[in-house]
């Protein structure tokens, strides 16, 4: 095999880009800006139905369930870190955005693509878009300055340390 062909079939670089770490503050921002539009799209579904009071649930999960994609996550706990896996297919690393705040994890993920086809007799073309928002409690507090988050065959990974617990202070009262 030529040198040449051997370079078109090596595998990813080593150093793949990881999911960005963005200040919890935005992550904020963004849950309170889907809330509104799932609040707005549920509101179209409750106007389709007549106005008839007593689904607003129903109407409500319809809409989440149009907007966003399920991402099932596991987390486990072992005596040095959180480990959190989250299946994102279609998702590129850069699409990816990790935030933690106190024991809140939030992971979110927006991605869109448009495909072309043009020729003499055919005019084709298609857009997608695809989005996740994951809120999980942590079971322990995390270094938020060190976070591992790896993004391979369509699953997130993200090995958290575990905080240092700190010693609780027992403090004898006297009678006075």
């Amino acid at each position: 095999m030529s040198n040449e062909e051997t370079q078109l079939t090596k595998a990813e670089p080593q150093n793949a880009p990881a999911p960005v770490i963005v200040d919890a503050e935005k992550m904020f921002e963004r849950f309170a800006e889907i809330t509104k539009e799932t609040a707005a799209k549920a509101y179209e579904f409750f106007i389709e139905r007549g106005a008839q009071l007593g689904t607003h649930l129903e109407d409500w999960l319809r809409a989440e369930s149009e907007m966003l994609r399920a991402a099932p996550a596991k987390i486990t706990e072992n005596k040095d870190l959180v480990n959190v896996a989250i299946a994102v297919p279609g998702f590129k690393a850069n699409e990816i955005e990790v935030s933690i705040k106190d024991k809140m994890l939030i992971v979110t993920g927006q991605t869109s693509e448009e495909m072309k086809n043009e020729d003499e007799d055919t005019f084709y073309s298609e857009w997608r878009s695809d989005r996740f928002f994951r809120k999980l409690a942590l079971p322990s507090e995390v270094e938020t300055a060190d976070i591992d988050a790896k993004l391979k065959d369509g699953v997130l990974t993200l090995a958290l340390k575990k905080r240092a617990e700190t010693e609780v202070a027992k403090v004898k009262v006297q009678a006075a």
